[in-house]
């Protein structure tokens, strides 16, 4: 795909501005990093506040008394319960009980639901939703909206000084908020482990609110080399990397994204596509697991490295990899053979022909320092 195919988010000339180096990402020209660096940017996150451009996700909304039960249909997940204002984490699953996108979920009362889904899957995200639920709902594609994240500690005082109310908000908590006189969406959450906020804002005023974010002392224009490490300290999956439809939730080790509810023994349980499947490994359990990873030597271990046991035999791969500069050490996450997944167990990753030491490791790699209150 050539630049001029390339997709821009409303951001894309203050990224020019800032001096961002901008890359393909999903279909779109993306700043990878600011002259500050992937280093510098990913530790000022963890201190104090940095600003990502993350308007290429797809918002869509869902409309009518019969919007929670439909979503429902295509989620293991409880959106019939979930309280005004509050959102959720999801996943689309498929027949065979690989996810298909994860994707968050808001309810704004009045039975509208508020979906923000992964760039790369957006267009068949919506296409899902229509085939599968358009008789039940009425669906609104927004992926003219931009979407900016605001995270780390600093986070809350900045979005404070334009917006008192936010201050009380506490983690997956999602409401309709005025910023600098334009009606937004802000949600308490984010994609680094850290406190801090995402917001929905119309795509014409996307330029006018960075700026002033940007002009705040605690905050820097960070971008998706550092998302991507912060997300990795965080154990936090990303889509096509750390799973797909290949993978389940079970094997994906996102058993706690299934809602009480929609489980085995819940009170609406299954109804969702591979629900059988799904509930079938979570009791007899499944032949390889995503674990967390820590190389114990300096060398970085990338995606697609082969896992393989004292023996030699190959007894997986790793999904994500890279250098955590707030850990101070190479990490990773990887799938592996049940077998090998307990906490401690040696593996070694196969790098350019050397055997690389490591260990499975629980995640966060990072302690979580999310704001529940």
């Amino acid at each position: 795909m050539t630049t001029e195919t390339l997709a821009k988010t409303p951001l894309h000339a203050l990224h020019l501005e800032l001096g961002a180096r901008m890359v393909p990402f999903a279909g779109y020209e993306m700043p990878v990093q600011y002259p500050l660096g992937v280093m510098k940017e990913h530790l000022h996150t963890r201190e104090a506040a940095g600003l990502f451009d993350v308007s290429h996700m797809g918002q869509i909304i869902l409309r009518g008394a019969g919007a929670a039960k439909a979503l429902e249909s295509l989620v293991p997940v409880d959106i019939i319960d979930l309280p005004v204002d509050m959102q959720r984490y999801a996943m689309f699953t498929d027949t065979n009980g690989g996810i298909l996108d994860d994707l968050m979920v808001a309810n704004l009362g009045n039975d509208t639901l508020f979906l923000v889904v992964n760039a790369a899957c957006k267009h068949q995200d919506l296409m899902h939703l229509q085939q599968h639920i358009a008789n039940q709902c009425q669906i609104e594609s927004r992926f003219e909206r931009a979407l900016l994240a605001l995270q780390g500690p600093k986070a809350v005082d900045v979005l404070t000084r334009l917006a008192p109310e936010v201050a009380k908000m506490t983690f997956m908590q999602f409401q309709a908020v005025r910023l600098l006189g334009v009606d937004c969406y802000v949600s308490r959450s984010g994609y680094t482990g850290e406190d801090g906020y995402e917001i929905s804002v119309p795509a014409a005023h996307a330029e006018i609110l960075a700026r002033s974010l940007l002009a705040e002392p605690e905050v820097q224009a960070i971008g998706l080399g550092a998302r991507d490490s912060l997300r990795l300290e965080a154990g936090l999956c990303l889509y096509g990397h750390d799973m797909s439809t290949d993978t389940t939730p079970i094997e994906a080790s996102l058993v706690w994204a299934i809602s009480k509810a929609r489980r085995a023994d819940g009170t609406r349980p299954g109804g969702f596509p591979g629900a059988e499947r799904i509930f079938a490994q979570k009791r007899d359990g499944v032949a390889r697991k995503r674990v967390g990873l820590l190389p114990q030597e300096r060398t970085p271990v990338r995606e697609g490295a082969e896992l393989v046991n004292a023996e030699g035999e190959i007894i997986g791969q790793v999904c994500s990899g890279g250098f955590g500069p707030s850990l101070g050490a190479p990490l990773a996450m990887g799938y592996v053979q049940s077998s090998h997944a307990s906490v401690d167990t040696e593996v070694w990753a196969l790098v350019r022909g050397k055997r690389v030491a490591m260990k499975v490791a629980k995640t966060p790699f990072v302690a979580q320092r999310y704001y529940r209150g």
